[in-house]
């Protein structure tokens, strides 16, 4: 008990300090308050042009929006050093300006009071045209220090895109940046050098010559997608495309990769199409028919971009060529495909209110590595991907992370997070059952963003399972659960140490044969055969320490 109430002081002395490193800047743009909860986004009608001689960009976002009551103040978000060159209501052919001067800035939010927008109605739809320009902040280290990438490939042509989760789409466009509230669509419009291609989400719409050595590639998103997601890839590109027959009927394959790496990349992408059947078979349809699925070659590892997946993983297997599970079960697949395909189901479809909660997101993910293996290689070879995970955990701190300030928990909530999604399915033991809860989980919250707590929930219910200690301590501590046993006079005894309080789990053990024991913190005992072995194992599907005791 004592060990326990220390832990949680820990953890409360830990939050007081780690609040106070947060600045106004963090909430404005992290929580979801009065200047951003009474108008719901439904549609971005976005163009951009992009001058590469000195690494910038202008343009416009046309916001289309609902308001659904009356609010004071409308937040639009955009990161310096880019900066609004104007803003206007849109009604048919009238404009309505809006004073520049009358705009107030809170840290990277642009606050437009309602009354200048001249909204008279608690419920309205609303367009409101947002121009901008300006040299969008540099990438450090995309995609985990991210901004806008400027490079060229091999042969001296240009090669750019973005990236930016957590960070922000607002450091380069002008736009709503909280991922609770996605535009229903999207229109993207890149004008580029006519001599290259400009590719971005959805299916393309138009490309036009404008007469001046400049092009625009005209892409129409018609499914909801996170501000993060709406990309640019510019470059010199080879494309091909295909198709698979899936759940839904006949899907789109795109592919755009830079035209030097055309032979090896119909070769190396075949690991698409058993990925997009794996993963329909285990969580469901692919939820982007209507936009289709493409694989973009970037100029960084890769990212999740909705229906333009990201990929920059070099043609290697694994990742970068080695195998994060160590099982060697990892240098079976390129890495970077699986998992950003991944996330078209948990990311995209299903996505979190606050990225505090990204666990949902990546946990998820980092399992889908393991269940693709499983639907190729077997059972034995997904378990023992997923276990050797474990080596990657640090458990520096909690995987929820503090909300209301964008920021995210610790990135234990990759590989621990997939663990702790492992060690649920194997306390179900219906392997049935779970896969078809990961269906349902897509049906239940598939574009509409939710919380760690609701998918909790959610799973404690379809499951059956009492889970609320077991997720607070995977989730909500760093504390990893210690089985301390021993075996004398005839019994076994054992029991858990280092978990919260209330924390039980049955547990599979081979001892005397395969059995199942329910393990509390207090002590518990089984009586033995005396002719049977007195070796206690604890199965490997569980992120449980086993410790003997003397």
């Amino acid at each position: 008990i004592k060990r326990n109430l220390l832990a949680v002081l820990l953890m409360f002395v830990s939050a007081i300090a780690s609040a106070q490193s947060f600045s106004r800047a963090d909430s404005v743009r992290g929580s979801y308050g009065a200047s951003r909860n009474w108008w719901d986004v439904t549609h971005y009608n976005l163009e951009v042009k992009f001058n590469l001689t000195d690494s910038s960009i202008s343009g416009k976002n046309t916001i289309r929006f609902r308001t659904k009551r009356k609010g004071q103040w409308l937040q639009i978000d955009l990161q310096e050093p880019m900066r609004m060159t104007s803003i206007c209501r849109l009604d048919g052919a009238k404009r309505t300006v809006i004073d520049l001067n009358k705009v107030k800035r809170d840290a990277n939010g642009w606050m437009i009071a309602a009354s200048d927008l001249k909204i008279k109605k608690a419920i309205e739809s609303i367009q409101l045209e947002v121009s901008f320009e300006g040299k969008p902040r540099k990438a450090k280290n995309a995609p985990w220090d991210g901004g806008m990438i400027w490079k060229r490939d091999k042969q001296g042509n240009p090669f750019v895109s973005i990236a930016c989760q957590g960070l922000g789409a607002s450091v380069w466009y002008p736009c709503k940046d909280h991922q609770s509230d996605e535009p229903d669509s999207a229109r993207i419009t890149l004008i580029v050098p006519d001599t290259l291609d400009a590719i971005s989400n959805g299916r393309l719409q138009q490309r036009k010559l404008l007469g001046d050595g400049q092009a625009s590639f005209t892409w129409i998103v018609r499914s909801p997608i996170n501000s993060y997601n709406i990309i640019p890839y510019i470059g010199k590109y080879a494309h091909w495309t295909d198709t698979l027959q899936g759940e839904r009927g006949s899907l789109t394959l795109d592919y755009w990769v830079l035209r030097d790496n055309l032979t090896k990349a119909k070769s190396h992408f075949e690991d698409v199409k058993p990925m997009l059947r794996a993963f329909e078979y285990w969580f469901g349809p692919y939820p982007y028919y209507r936009d289709g699925y493409k694989l973009v070659e970037a100029p960084h590892l890769g990212m999740e971009h909705q229906s333009a997946i990201a990929y920059g993983n070099q043609y290697k297997k694994g990742y970068l060529g080695r195998d994060l599970s160590g099982s060697g079960w990892g240098n079976k697949f390129d890495f970077i495909i699986i998992h950003e395909s991944g996330h078209e189901w948990f990311g995209n479809h299903v996505t979190t209110d606050d990225i505090a909660d990204m666990w949902v997101q990546e946990g998820f993910t980092n399992y889908s590595e393991a269940l693709f293996t499983e639907y190729l290689y077997g059972k034995d070879a997904g378990q023992a991907y997923v276990v050797g995970l474990r080596r990657n955990i640090e458990n520096d701190k909690p995987i929820i992370g503090p909300y209301g300030v964008n920021t995210e928990g610790s990135g234990d909530m990759y590989y621990k997070g997939a663990n702790l999604i492992h060690l649920i399915r194997t306390i179900m033991r219906d392997d049935r059952k779970f896969r078809l809860m990961l269906r349902a989980i897509q049906v239940r919250f598939g574009h509409k963003p939710c919380t760690s707590a609701a998918v909790e929930a959610f799973i404690e219910r379809y499951s059956g399972l009492s889970l609320k200690k077991v997720f607070d301590q995977y989730l909500r501590t760093t504390q990893v659960p210690i089985l301390e046993y021993s075996v004398a006079d005839g019994k076994l005894q054992y029991r858990f140490t280092d978990v919260v309080a209330g924390f039980q789990l049955p547990v599979e053990v081979q001892f005397q044969g395969n059995q199942w024991i329910n393990v509390t913190e207090q002590w518990q005992s089984l009586q033995l055969d005396p002719n049977g072995s007195q070796e206690f194992t604890l199965s490997s599907n569980f992120y449980i320490i086993a410790k003997k005791l003397p």
